[in-house]
């Protein structure tokens, strides 16, 4: 159920020919990355995956280096840089005793994105690191700085020992979607309508992670479609504590679900879990303040085939037509694709669940729109909103939306 993109992600950076291909070697002891003494050797992200005992498995990423000149090099400057920004942790290579504009940058980055990093002087068997250097960026940085030759293979233990117990927890440990709101005993059911737009033969991922977490609190589950909810609603002894819908089916679901009954979203239930849950929350009234030729963007994490009954990519922006009745321009992007356009230009993003992706990632992508000050919201509080069940899909969090008021 954990796909390599909900494993920790651990990025590699540093100047081209510093040894960052040759560390993701050292650290998985295969050889996966090219090495070779031509600067620029690595273009693209190269992701390996690897247990670390007492963490489980975790996602290398080897990246080009952040000094690559020209068009193309800039380029892969920008890549690496967005590798970063969706890592959990990061390992710094310095070496030449150079410590310049480039690594300032790089632990600047990490600074602002608060991601854990550490700093690794490489090739220290070429070119022994000056005592002096090290201790002024141990002083400037309350850090210490891991001193490493890949020719003693001593090292690697010691070295992933540091890394183990600078990730953050959160990075690894699987957030309890539903822990404070299902209890043991309980019954849930999960409303999962089956259209064009299902995957064949199963369930989409974010039925499946609650399910999981259903069971992993002793509670019951059942499912149904939204047109077999009232006869599995009749059928039980006692109502559910919580009914959790597909959010394309909010309107039709909260028609049939008692009002004493909490309801709310697959969407929502992941976007508490993710964080940025009072972002969404604050940011999804502005719905109301849309106009005529304003951009919303749709941002989804995973990539699929579009059918006539997408969420994000037809759905969606019809509601929001009928809803605000004004000529909205959507977009969407797939992935962590490049935007169409700058930030700016958006007066409203709406993310997806982001089932497949951690919420280091989730929040990476998320950022530049809330430095932007542009209001973010998240596919079932939006849906939501629009179908007038907003606070009602809140109730089961202790959270009260009804003075929510757009900002």
């Amino acid at each position: 159920m954990k796909g390599n993109e909900l494993k920790p992600h651990i990025g590699i950076f540093g100047r081209r020919n510093y040894g960052k291909s040759s560390l993701v070697n050292f650290l998985t002891g295969q050889n996966i990355a090219i090495v070779s003494d031509l600067a620029g050797t690595t273009t693209d992200p190269v992701k390996k995956t690897m247990e670390i005992g007492g963490i489980g498995p975790v996602v290398w990423i080897d990246t080009a280096g952040i000094d690559d000149e020209g068009t193309i090099g800039r380029m892969r400057i920008e890549k690496s840089l967005e590798m970063l920004d969706q890592s959990d942790f990061a390992l710094i290579l310095f070496t030449n005793n150079q410590f310049d504009a480039e690594e300032v940058m790089l632990v600047d980055h990490c600074r602002k994105r608060q991601i854990p990093f550490v700093l690794i002087y490489s090739q220290a068997d070429r070119i022994p690191p000056d005592p002096a250097l090290i201790s002024q960026l141990e002083l400037d940085y309350a850090t210490k700085v891991f001193v490493l030759s890949i020719k003693n293979k001593s090292l690697r233990d010691p070295l992933t020992t540091i890394i183990r117990n600078n990730l953050p927890e959160s990075a690894y440990a699987s957030p309890s979607l539903l822990q404070g709101v299902v209890h043991q005993g309980d019954t849930v059911v999960l409303v999962t309508p089956i259209d064009s737009s299902a995957p064949e033969g199963r369930m989409i991922l974010p039925q499946v992670q609650v399910l999981r977490n259903v069971m992993d609190l002793h509670a019951m589950a059942f499912f149904c479609q939204p047109q077999e909810l009232p006869q599995l609603l009749s059928s039980l002894q006692t109502p559910p504590r919580l009914v959790i819908t597909d959010s394309q089916a909010y309107a039709q679901v909260a028609q049939l679900v008692p009002e004493d009954i909490y309801l709310t979203s697959f969407s929502v239930v992941l976007a508490r879990a993710k964080g940025l849950f009072r972002d969404y929350i604050q940011g999804t009234p502005t719905i109301d303040q849309l106009k005529d030729g304003d951009r919303v963007l749709m941002l989804e994490s995973c990539t699929h085939n579009v059918t006539c009954e997408d969420i994000g990519r037809v759905k969606l922006p019809k509601l929001l037509a009928k809803y605000t009745g004004k000529q909205i321009l959507c977009e969407t992007v797939a992935g962590f694709s490049n935007l169409p356009r700058p930030i700016q230009e958006y007066a409203l993003v709406i993310q997806c669940g982001g089932c497949v992706i951690t919420a280091k990632q989730l929040a990476a992508r998320l950022a530049p729109a809330i430095d932007a000050q542009i209001p973010v919201s998240n596919y079932g509080l939006a849906i939501a909103y629009m179908n007038g069940i907003f606070h009602r899909s809140m109730q089961i969090f202790n959270i009260d939306t009804k003075d929510q008021k757009a900002k």
